[in-house]
């Protein structure tokens, strides 16, 4: 496979032609999405689609009986792109956005329960997503960016020039009368809206926005009510930290959301808030507790369901308003979510059936349904995969008074006795996320590269370290201002006990991660030699020039407590580029060429200093990528760069 930007060409090796076996097998998952549960529960619908493929196309089915899945007839021409599957109230209409590709105009469709009777209902000009109907079933609500793209800072990011300051395009809600066709924008055009939720008398959105740009200010975004016949917005919450996930209660009165620290607008974690619509009284409804909440569902007037990260799994449990107690339904080693990004979780409107796209490290993805917690597979698409990498294994360790988990992949195949693996650590992004299982084939083949490690012999380390979700908001917050210090101790805590445990070579070591999982490759390099190779994905090098490159500026203010220009130290502290002369690791440094969350002039940055430097390196900046690869052929040639650095250096 051919580079385009300072690459080398990996000979078809053995190495070669394993990793192109395990893409080619990992390609073939048949991946679901967008998760839409009809409110009796009835039909379920998602968004179908291969880990090799940019077509995704929406299914619907049944959750009793075997019939087959239907594919929803939309009179499209060429390859169909299908985004967010909303039910209406009454569970027999189905809208849909699609369009005519990646990237192509999407508009708003609607088709019967069993797929049939395709209508459009919108002729749009620009971004449009999360479509919702009201309760009366005669409004659909959706969020829209007239005129310009969206889709938020994983993509790549527009090519900007001219007066850059006049270049803002708010994300509005618009509201489509379903009977009519009418469209009118009703949230003011000075405000991004990012979440929102319809009141149960359908006349009041409440909403998470901020002013624009929208996808620097998430950080900041309030909790408003928006009148939706004359569009006048009130701000009733201005929180400490970030807000996500607003939802009224059933009689209108009161609203619950999600509050805590937050790096990454659609990847929440927090504690479960409840407040009046008028603003008064608010309360911390898990205070304490020792998880991150990720969504909610308001379903009775004293009953609040909602998903939660419970160290390296998930949990979904149930709030009682009436007394703030709380029990767990169903519990297990593994996360479920409703919104935000890549959902995979949703529940009729009783809140007594649901539907879940289900997978663990060996197990691949398949839709289940059922009561919670006592679900049945509904498909069988992914039957004939199978795990062709090790077993995945939950480790736990001590280190400076906090409990740390993490997932340990081990080597495939049968180990020999007193043989020593090579391990790799890899680093999640964030800092606020966690590593759950899932099967390595979605995300953007990101986590591909934990299979293709184990088919290749290494052990693989996966740290949840402070600052991650699913210890409570303490846990979350541990490393605020004190970025790749307590975070690494606890990571090379971590090695230590792995290397206690399991027979891994404390000779061959190496590092990897994506976005703060980067950085702290990066960091790591600077800090000790214990890695012997290193692989940093859109990463940090600078904290202080980042700060001036990013278009996301506004998520730094939380962590480090402030902006560069009045506190430089704290950002100066933490800089890879600072200690870059203690670094021997050789490292393959990665980015997208339009990156907006981590700039490529980062990687460049360290790469260049390392080059002038004498450390063995290597810059691959792959065309038109943003912090999310799209690209299926760019996705496999990472992944092959990225195991033939690890081979070259460790084994």
């Amino acid at each position: 496979m051919k580079h385009l930007l300072l690459a080398c060409l990996l000979p078809m090796t053995l190495t070669a032609q394993t990793m192109q076996q395990l893409t080619e097998q990992l390609g073939k998952t048949v991946l679901y999405g967008d998760i839409a549960l009809s409110p009796d529960g009835e039909q379920v619908a998602w968004v179908q689609s291969t880990a090799a493929s940019t077509s995704k196309q929406t299914f619907v089915r049944e959750t009793s009986g075997n019939a087959p899945a239907i594919l929803i007839k939309i009179p499209i021409s060429g390859e169909r792109t299908d985004f967010d599957p909303a039910w209406a109230p009454d569970s027999k209409t189905l809208a849909v956005f699609s369009g005519a590709g990646e990237g192509a105009q999407r508009q708003l469709w609607s088709v019967k329960a069993d797929g049939s009777d395709p209508k459009k209902l919108t002729n749009l000009n620009g971004y449009a997503a999360r479509p919702r109907w009201s309760h009366d079933g005669k409004q659909i609500a959706f969020l829209y960016i007239e005129g310009a793209s969206g889709g938020g800072p994983l993509t790549a990011a527009p090519t900007t020039t001219g007066v850059i300051d006049t270049a803002i395009h708010n994300q509005r809600i618009a509201v489509l009368d379903v009977a009519n066709g009418q469209l009118r924008q009703v949230s003011p055009g000075n405000l991004h809206i990012y979440d929102y939720d319809w009141s149960p008398d359908d006349k009041t959105f409440v909403t998470t926005a901020a002013p624009g740009p929208g996808d620097n200010n998430w950080w900041i975004a309030q909790i408003y009510t928006i009148d939706v016949t004359n569009g006048n917005a009130t701000s009733i919450h201005k929180p400490s930290l970030q807000v996500a996930v607003p939802r009224w209660s059933p009689d209108g009165k009161s609203i619950a959301f999600i509050e805590g620290l937050m790096s990454d607008e659609g990847f929440h974690g927090g504690d479960l808030f409840t407040i009046s619509a008028s603003g008064a009284d608010v309360q911390n409804r898990t205070n304490g507790r020792k998880s991150s909440v990720s969504s909610l569902f308001w379903l009775t007037q004293d009953r609040i369901l909602f998903t939660e990260i419970v160290g390296g799994g998930g949990a979904i449990s149930e709030l009682n308003i009436d007394n703030n107690s709380v029990r767990t339904i169903w519990k297990g080693a593994e996360a479920l979510h409703a919104f935000g990004n890549f959902p995979d979780f949703a529940i009729s409107k009783d809140g007594k059936f649901a539907a879940a796209e289900r997978s663990t490290f060996e197990t691949p993805p398949e839709i289940w349904v059922g009561p919670i917690g006592e679900w049945r597979q509904l498909t069988n698409s992914n039957s004939a995969l199978s795990a062709t990498w090790g077993k995945a294994e939950s480790i736990e360790w001590a280190n400076e008074g906090f409990n740390i988990q993490g997932w340990l992949l081990t080597p495939s195949g049968s180990r020999e006795p007193g043989k020593k693996h090579p391990m790799v650590v890899l680093i999640h992004g964030g800092p606020s996320s966690a590593v759950t299982p899932d099967w390595p084939a979605g995300f953007g083949m990101s986590r591909a590269i934990i299979a293709a490690l184990s088919a290749r012999g290494y052990y693989v380390l996966m740290p949840n370290p402070r600052g991650s979700y699913g210890q409570g908001e303490e846990f979350t917050r541990a490393n605020v201002k004190d970025f790749g210090a307590g975070d690494l101790r606890d990571i090379l805590a971590g090695v230590d006990a792995a290397i206690k445990k399991y027979p891994i070579d404390p000779a061959r070591l190496g590092v990897t991660g994506w976005s703060y999982g980067g950085y702290m490759t990066m960091w790591s390099v600077t800090q000790t030699n214990r890695f012997h190779a290193a692989v940093a994905g859109a990463g940090i090098a600078n904290w202080q020039s980042y700060y001036g490159q990013n278009l996301i500026g506004q998520w730094m203010i939380p962590f480090f407590g402030a902006s560069v220009y009045d506190d430089p130290a704290v950002y100066e502290k933490s800089s890879p580029i600072h200690f870059i002369k203690n670094v021997k690791t050789p490292t393959l440094v990665i980015v997208g060429e339009r990156d907006a969350e981590c700039p490529a002039p980062q990687s460049y940055e360290f790469w260049h200093a390392l080059k002038t430097l004498g450390v063995p390196t290597q810059l691959i900046i792959y065309p038109g990528e943003g912090h999310l690869f799209i690209k299926p052929e760019h996705q496999a040639d990472r992944l092959d760069q990225t195991i033939g650095w690890f081979d070259k250096y460790l084994k």
